[in-house]
């Protein structure tokens, strides 16, 4: 087997997540941490040429990060790189009384209350196991954790408390969903199920800006992740473009290494509930840029400034600034799904007013897939709940007990 090394930081959730599919193929690695040695983490942007965390080396091939080692596993040749044999799809497909497509807050609940419910839950949990948490540093209002706790230590909680009632996790993204018949069938890149009912928990995914120089130079100062990313800037200014919850937590986050952090956004108020906007606007660290969208990223091989323009006077100036983390909301993760049953215009799943039915029997949704509103953790979780009870209840009435 080929060396890997992987660079990493502590409190890195793609970091984990990278370790995690490694490891689920039989890997061991040599792990660098670039906190712990400052040198190395001029070594690694010197090698990979990308400013964020992992960098991962499989024998003498860069890889990138854990979004490139997950493509290089959804296209099948990441077995082949390892020098490991690939788990072949079964002839026949596994037949489950209920599957949950997704984890999360919403997905994990929904595994607990049907393994309670002995229903031997099947779980689709996705690469990235956890959904929006796995990226959240500290949650503050998550009832029972008066002092917080971190979104990955809390998905990790929500797993071990869904398998202990016989939810079975696989660590797989759902690569077909066809809901055009019963059984249903859910197919990812190793094994296939049919299953009786289906909980879709999909989750949602963070939006881009959607302007070239942002993907240009993706991971060269831009990034969605100040947990990750933020220490690789020490000492220098930053940028976070968005109003919400998470924007004024990448904010506030970053202030343990910028001399200054520029809030952009494009309204004159910010979305965030009132403690975290108050936070972030008393914090001596964080400006803000009111009624601004960002026109450019500035930069050849790494940031060095946006283009910013001032949506009111149409005025636009140049802030220079080493990284960018953006941080402008969600996009429902319901792309497979699309066409089978029915969506709102933005892709969300309609659900029956007070339940989490869908528009086909036998399917339900719950979770961040089903709200553009809410989208906190207790809400995600009170819809999978939901979801495990209406299946119950639908499964029951079809003779499946």
């Amino acid at each position: 087997m080929p060396a890997i090394t992987i660079y990493s930081k502590q409190s890195c959730p793609y970091c984990e997540m990278a370790k995690r599919l490694l490891a689920s193929k039989g890997q061991t690695w040599t792990e660098i941490d670039i906190e712990e040695e400052p040198a190395r983490r001029d070594e690694m942007i010197r090698k990979s040429g990308r400013r964020t965390v992992p960098q991962i080396w499989i024998g003498d091939r860069h890889v990138g990060g854990f979004d490139d080692l997950a493509d290089l596993d959804r296209a099948g040749e990441l077995d082949a790189l390892l020098g490991v044999e690939s788990a072949s799809a079964p002839a026949a497909a596994e037949h489950v009384r209920l599957l949950i497509v997704g984890s999360g807050p919403a997905g994990w609940t929904a595994a607990l209350y049907a393994g309670r419910a002995e229903f031997e839950p099947v779980v689709v949990a996705g690469l990235m196991a956890g959904g929006q948490l796995m990226l959240t540093t500290d949650v503050e209002n998550y009832p029972g954790f008066p002092e917080a706790i971190s979104g990955p230590e809390l998905m990790e909680r929500f797993q071990r408390q869904a398998e202990r009632f016989g939810a079975r996790v696989f660590q797989e993204d759902a690569t077909r969903v066809d809901l055009s018949q019963r059984p249903f069938r859910v197919e990812t890149s190793e094994r296939a199920f049919t299953a009786d009912s289906v909980i879709l928990a999909m989750g949602a995914s963070a939006k881009w800006l959607g302007i070239e120089s942002e993907q240009r130079l993706m991971n060269r100062g831009v990034s969605a992740c100040a947990t990750c990313d933020g220490a690789l800037y020490k000492g220098k200014a930053m940028a976070v473009v968005g109003g919400g919850d998470t924007a004024m937590e990448e904010a506030l986050f970053l202030t343990r290494f910028a001399p200054q952090v520029t809030v952009i956004h494009r309204r004159g108020e910010l979305r965030a509930s009132k403690i975290m906007a108050e936070r972030a606007a008393r914090h001596e660290k964080i400006r803000f840029l009111w009624h601004s969208e960002i026109e450019e990223v500035v930069g050849d091989d790494f940031v060095t400034g946006l283009r910013v323009k001032n949506l009111q006077t149409g005025e636009t100036t140049e802030l220079a600034v080493e990284a960018l983390f953006v941080a402008i909301g969600h996009k429902p993760n319901t792309e497979l799904v699309a066409g089978q049953l029915a969506l709102d215009p933005v892709g969300y799943i309609k659900v029956e007013p007070g339940s989490s039915r869908t528009s086909i029997e036998g399917v339900f949704a719950c979770g961040d897939a089903t709200d553009p509103t809410y989208r906190q953790a207790v809400t995600a979780a009170g819809t999978g709940c939901m979801a495990a009870i209406d299946a119950e209840r639908w499964l029951a009435t079809q003779g499946h007990e």
